[in-house]
């Protein structure tokens, strides 16, 4: 991966030195005192150019490092609507016109804010890692035409520590491994390969990764996963796997979570088939699951105290085929309970409710339980919230705060999440119609065109893995937070074009080690 170094400076004073070839300054009120002989200078640009502030400007500087002064607005900070994403954004976009302008080395300033504001307190942070965001190219163009030429940049500084460029170089080779996994196309991550790619990652770590792809197990173990695989089979580069990660912190382990991730490599949406041209972008519909792998890296290198973590990645594909699963077809998950199936481009939370059921009882003997699901599941998601992630809790979870731990993570990263609750129109929408099942998955209605087409389905993971059993009066209580990334998973809501964010690994991190 041709993740730039990250150099620490001690200060902003380095804008003069010959070892960087630009600086590109993020600024909201280009007052720039503290920075050591560059206001005059911008001060001086600003005097000819009155439009400055409105978008990202270059200009040739002589005392500039290499010559080169980026200016990127982050615009106003302070309005009830602001938070850090400014900072952040402000420094992709003008680390973009760096290396557009042939940068390879460049420094990354940050104006100091006039006073502490809340949500802002990691906002370097941020801007480096928005600014790494935005450096990133896909994995199939690295491979094609080599990393140097779509990945140029070798070198960035930033106002800091050591430490911190340790950090935050993991929290981006993290992010890197979601954004590869989740952006790739279907036949370069088909699950064979998607499983290699972690496997891959994590050779030489500390975290354990086991690889499960006997058809004939996995059907046993995980009857709704593979259903949903079931036309996949016949296609041997594209049979499914699921993939078992583990890692633990040294010492003694206070608090263990349980990861589900949905990793469906593309979603024709089975027998009922996507149509209209809504299938292009469907090979996204794996972020779930590769956010999950990202995390693990996060994990490794930031080492949070006291934690063990397990996850299980279901990585399938949904095609259509004469093996295709269909509705009303009534199928026994691993928890026992009958599911009647009501659309098959319902596909994720089949495979979900599998993996959650084998991760519950691992919980219910683990010392400080907490379970999670992540994934690509609906279009209600952005459809209600736009690019934002969505976090329910189950009563545990709640009354555990989860949620809204996830949300003030979230704010403080750039990796926002909006919370949402679950009720009990939502346990009714998913309630058997007769005595031949135990619960519907879904409705026949698109998830946009469906009142709380974003809640329900978590009220179907609580019952089709068993968790129903163990909310508030349950026995064991374990906590369950359901993390929907149909909305945040693809900049700007673009599926098939847009880059993939690597959401919600950041606000996860911060979450643990809080």
């Amino acid at each position: 991966m041709a993740i730039p170094h990250l150099q620490a400076v001690e200060s902003a004073a380095a804008w003069q030195d010959a070892a960087w070839d630009a600086v590109v300054l993020v600024t909201s009120r280009f007052e720039l005192a503290s920075i050591d002989g560059l206001g005059p200078v911008v001060q001086r640009i600003r005097d000819v150019d009155g439009g400055l502030g409105g978008g990202v400007s270059l200009h040739r500087v002589e005392a500039a490092a290499g010559r080169r002064l980026v200016i990127s607005p982050a615009g106003p900070l302070e309005r009830d609507e602001d938070d850090v994403r400014r900072i952040g954004d402000a420094a992709k976009r003008g680390l973009r016109r760096a290396r557009d302008a042939g940068a390879r080395r460049p420094l990354l300033l940050v104006e100091s804010l006039p006073r502490p504001i809340p949500g802002f307190e990691r906002a370097g942070e941020v801007a480096v890692l928005e600014g790494l965001a935005g450096l990133w190219a896909p994995l199939e163009a690295r491979e094609a035409k080599g990393e140097s030429e779509v990945e140029p940049v070798e070198q960035l500084g930033f106002v800091g520590t050591s430490d911190q460029a340790v950090q935050l170089s993991a929290l981006e080779h993290a992010r890197r491994i979601s954004r590869d996994l989740g952006g790739t196309e279907p036949e370069r991550m088909a699950p064979p390969r998607f499983a290699d790619y972690i496997v891959d990652a994590f050779r030489g770590s500390d975290v354990s990764v086991e690889v499960r792809d006997d058809v004939d197990t996995l059907g046993q173990a995980y009857p709704l996963l593979s259903s949903v695989a079931r036309a996949s089979i016949p296609v041997q580069r594209h049979r499914p796997r699921v993939i078992r990660m583990r890692w633990r912190s040294e010492g003694p382990i206070a608090h263990s979570l349980f990861l589900a991730g949905k990793a469906v490599t593309y979603d024709t949406g089975g027998a009922d088939l996507k149509t209209g041209g809504v299938m292009a972008g469907m090979s996204r519909d794996k972020g779930g699951g590769a956010s999950v792998a990202g995390l693990f890296w996060a994990l490794s290198q930031l080492k949070p105290k006291g934690w063990q973590v397990v996850a299980e990645i279901g990585a399938v594909r949904n095609s259509i085929g004469a093996e295709s699963f269909v509705s009303d077809e009534i199928i026994t998950g691993h928890s026992g309970v009958r599911v009647r199936i009501g659309n098959t481009d319902a596909e994720g939370r089949l495979v979900l409710a599998d993996l959650l059921s084998h991760m519950r009882e691992e919980a219910v003997n683990a010392p400080g339980p907490v379970l999670m699901s992540v994934a690509t599941l609906t279009g209600h998601s952005a459809r209600a919230v736009g690019p934002y992630s969505i976090a329910l809790d189950n009563g545990p979870a709640r009354d555990a705060g989860w949620g809204q731990r996830l949300f003030q993570s979230g704010e403080r990263w750039a990796d926002p999440l909006e919370l949402s609750t679950l009720r009990r129109e939502d346990f009714a929408m998913v309630e058997p119609r007769s005595a031949a099942d135990d619960v519907l998955s879904s409705n026949n209605a698109a998830s946009t065109a469906t009142p709380r087409g974003h809640q329900f389905p978590m009220a179907f993971l609580a019952v089709a893995s068993g968790l129903d059993r163990h909310g508030r009066t349950g026995n064991p209580p374990l906590p369950f937070t359901h993390i929907d990334i149909g909305g945040s998973f693809a900049e700007g809501g673009d599926w098939q074009h847009g880059n993939p964010t690597g959401a919600p690994v950041l606000a996860l991190i911060g979450a643990l080690r809080q």
